[in-house]
């Protein structure tokens, strides 16, 4: 073997070993799958062995191939492990903080001067999306996540629980039907999440039961999208207090009726357990704790 290590093409191979998947391997390197297997390749032939055994159905490991994965996952391991341990012992200390797009915009990203005129020497970095974290196999730090706290392997600290309000444009209201009670709402179009479930519940919080019309109306996958289609006079949308407070507070948006209802589900702040170690981390941890506390 040469002196320079085939290291892409080893990795490709065991996130395809580890993922059970060439595409989902792609995704995690951020290729393509035609460039997973081009390295694969590159490999077998290198190394005179078949890796993995190619199907129908995707692709499994060769005798071969299963004997030198738990090694290479080791190692890729420890180099990951060897690369966070530099990270913590350089000067500059850096947070990396992953959210979904709307609670950044609304919640989190209006907050954080406070966090960095506290904390001056910790470096943030802000990731918005909607994608769910790998701690394994990520830089990321801390996520902030909404869910029911359930994140097994993980640390996991509950900061606030939003209720549903249902909202609108004023000129949207001011033209349309009285809104009186809950059935009202069903006289305008509905905004509904990508799960279609909010408006189902809230009208049968309130009364309203086994109404077809509840599921009917434009789908958005963020909040933030729902909140300017609601700004734009679409319909009304049911969501979060926490993110239509500035829209509320500026007359963008207004209440359609003051019927608030507890959402399914509350922000966590989620993180390894011995990330908690490290000063940044839990010096995050106790800031965004005082600050949903402080909400409440």
């Amino acid at each position: 073997m040469g002196a320079v290590l085939p290291l892409l093409a080893l990795r490709a191979f065991t996130e395809a070993a580890r993922l059970g998947s060439l595409k989902a391997a792609a995704e995690r390197m951020g290729v393509t799958p035609g460039a997973v297997s081009q390295q694969v390749r590159l490999l077998e032939a290198r190394m005179g062995v078949v890796l993995f055994v190619r199907g129908r159905h995707g692709v499994h490991l060769s005798e071969a191939g299963a004997r030198v994965y738990p090694g290479l996952l080791k190692g890729f391991d420890q180099i990951e492990a060897s690369l966070a341990l530099l990270e913590q012992l350089a000067p500059g200390k850096t947070l990396t903080i992953s959210t979904v797009p709307s609670f950044a915009a609304s919640w989190l990203v209006p907050r954080l001067g406070r966090f960095n005129a506290l904390h001056p020497q910790i470096e943030v970095r802000v990731e918005a999306s909607a994608k769910l974290v790998d701690f394994q196999r990520e830089r990321i730090d801390v996520a902030l996540r909404h869910g029911l706290g359930q994140y097994p392997g993980l640390a996991s600290i509950r900061l606030l629980a939003p209720v549903l309000l249902p909202v609108a444009s004023p000129q949207l209201l001011a033209q349309g039907p009285a809104l009186k009670r809950p059935a009202d709402c069903l006289k305008y179009p509905l905004l509904h999440d990508a799960d279609r479930a909010d408006w189902m519940l809230w009208l049968q919080a309130h009364g309203v039961a086994d109404e077809p019309r509840a599921a009917r109306g434009a789908s958005f996958e963020d909040d933030l999208l729902l909140l300017r289609a609601a700004a734009a006079g679409q319909g009304i949308a049911l969501v979060q207090d926490t993110h239509a407070a500035e829209d509320l507070a500026s007359g963008r948006l207004q209440l359609a009726l003051d019927k608030p209802w507890p959402a399914r589900f509350a922000y966590y702040l989620v993180c390894r357990q011995e990330a908690l170690q490290r000063p940044e981390v839990q010096a995050f941890a106790d800031w965004v704790r005082a600050e949903a506390d402080a909400r409440s």
